[in-house]
């Protein structure tokens, strides 16, 4: 078994996956999937949290907004390496990238530049050599920073064998130790991925002393596919999100990957530090932060993965659930039981319930989400998890200046909408009363008499929690200001209460993105 020392990981075997999260950097790079320095944080620390090995937090030469998110990360997250993002040949990338991760616990740099000869003649207008010269200054200087160096090919899949070896060789040369072949474009098989790393392995020079990693994209559906043909062909740091988020039809899932290599540990007999049964958790946390769901078929979290409607399937599991069942639910994050409490259900049997499903609340926090539990619970004939997990996602989010307090609606066919709201805003109480075409255009119209603001109403979305006419909505709203976007939502059993909590929400957020360069200002 090959064995060789990291700056960062001292002692690897062979055997060893590590798990390079770049849902902060790559992930937000989708459209509407942006997020603040808080939202950022509390992410990063449930990556940590679930056993990710890298965090890649941000790009710090991009905007203010994204160093400063990169270095608190640093500040605060313990037991994962944080990196940054850098241009190979930037002007400042580098430097830049090195003073946002000056306070890690541990930190790497990660810069990049493109390799094949598509990109170089139209993107970087430069000769193959030119690419080599930068490829070896940008690893010196990184290694100035830090003694973790990462080095990527973009578009990777596509660069000619020979010259990948030299850039490589180049980058080991210069201090790397870390090589990462991305498939940008997400253009290859599973066969070019495997051949690729068999083929560095094998004809680079010092191949065996650093950790070669994969970044997948999706474009063809093979993201993950391509990810565990790399570790075949070597590979053994793997580049993925939560969810698959990314640019364009996104990154290989981390979820999908991990439960294959726990429940195909005979085909791909590798060890990792990821504690499965956070994953459900963190999608959910990550779909509550950008306001987008995942899809009710996504494999291990999305709400019917494990769920089975055909008779004969029903019938399998009952009898021995690894008929129908490759993994089981607990193992990710599920339930066992997706019916759970009801109105007479107590406060404490509300915390052991909460606890079960990966939550700790403050008494505070506790005391308002046990409430509307109640509350939900006299409207609901059943409540479910999905239900509890909506109205604490919803109850825990952090409302920031302006509160949702009450809402009165008056609606009908035969006069004009009207609602009356309360909000709180940086402690006043405010009420407003506006008419509009239907419920929620009234509402909409009195948070804008409440708290004047000229952001536009770019997406306006409401799907159900759970199945029935007392379902609770789950509502996505999306606003947009001089070409920036925020997503907000909002989770009740009343689907206009559940808009205004999601449109409060995306106006927090709004706040937050003003508030850099105009601290005190409120909508106007």
């Amino acid at each position: 078994m090959t064995t060789f020392d990291h700056p960062s990981f001292g002692r690897i075997t062979d055997d060893r996956v590590f798990i390079f999260d770049t849902t902060l950097r790559d992930g937000e790079q989708s459209p509407g999937f942006s997020m603040n320095l808080e939202e950022k944080l509390r992410m990063a620390e449930a990556l940590a949290d679930l056993g990710a090995d890298v965090i890649e937090a941000g790009f710090p030469v991009a905007s203010k907004g994204d160093f400063e998110s990169v270095a608190e990360i640093a500040r605060v997250v313990r037991g994962s390496v944080v990196c940054a993002l850098a241009r190979s040949g930037g002007k400042n990338d580098i430097t830049v990238a090195g003073q946002a991760i000056a306070h890690a616990e541990r930190g790497r740099i990660h810069h990049f530049i493109s390799t094949s000869p598509l990109h170089m003649k139209y993107k970087l207008r430069m000769e193959p050599e030119t690419v080599l010269d930068i490829i070896t200054t940008g690893n010196k200087a990184a290694r100035n920073l830090t003694d973790d160096v990462e080095w990527s090919a973009e578009d990777g899949s596509r660069t000619e064998p020979d010259f990948l070896c030299r850039c490589v060789e180049a980058a080991i040369a210069a201090g790397a130790t870390t090589i990462n072949i991305p498939d940008t474009v997400g253009y290859a098989t599973p066969e070019d991925m495997e051949r690729i790393f068999s083929m560095l392995k094998n004809r680079v020079p010092g191949a065996d002393s650093v950790i070669f990693s994969a970044h997948n994209h999706n474009d063809l559906g093979l993201g993950v596919a391509n990810t565990l043909a790399s570790l075949r062909g070597g590979a053994r740091q793997i580049e993925c999100t939560i969810n698959g988020i990314g640019e364009r039809a996104g990154n290989a899932a981390l979820e999908e990957i991990i439960m294959v290599l726990r429940t195909r540990h005979d085909q791909y007999p590798f060890t990792n530090r990821i504690q499965t049964e956070k994953l459900l958790k963190l999608s959910r946390m990550l779909s509550t932060t950008t306001g987008f769901d995942v899809q009710p078929n996504k494999a291990i979290v999305g709400r019917n993965a494990f769920a089975h409607e055909s008779g004969i399937h029903q019938d399998g599991v009952l009898k021995n659930a690894a008929t129908y069942e490759i993994m089981t639910p607990e193992s990710v994050g599920w339930s066992k039981s997706s019916l759970v409490l009801g109105k007479h259900s107590g406060r404490a049997a509300f915390r052991d319930k909460l606890a079960a499903l990966g939550y700790t609340l403050g008494d505070n926090q506790l005391n308002d989400a046990f409430a509307r539990f109640k509350d939900l619970a006299d409207r609901k004939k059943v409540v479910y998890d999905d239900d509890i997990v909506a109205l604490v996602d919803d109850e825990v989010r952090d409302h920031q200046r302006i509160r949702f307090l009450s809402l009165d609606v008056c609606a009908g066919s035969r006069r004009p909408a009207e609602a009356t709201l309360e909000l709180e805003l940086d402690g006043e109480l405010v009420e407003a009363t506006a008419t509009g075409n239907g419920p929620v255009d009234a509402a909409f119209n009195a948070i804008r008499s409440a708290c004047p603001h000229t952001a536009r109403l770019a997406l306006y979305s409401v799907g159900a929690v759970t199945e029935g006419t007392d379902a609770q909505a789950r509502t996505t709203v999306r606003l947009e200001e001089d070409g920036k976007l925020v997503d907000g939502q909002g989770a009740d059993a009343d689907t206009v209460v559940s808009a205004v909590r999601a449109y409060v929400h995306a106006l927090n957020k709004l706040l937050v993105k003003r508030a850099r360069t105009e601290p005190e200002a409120l909508p106007a």
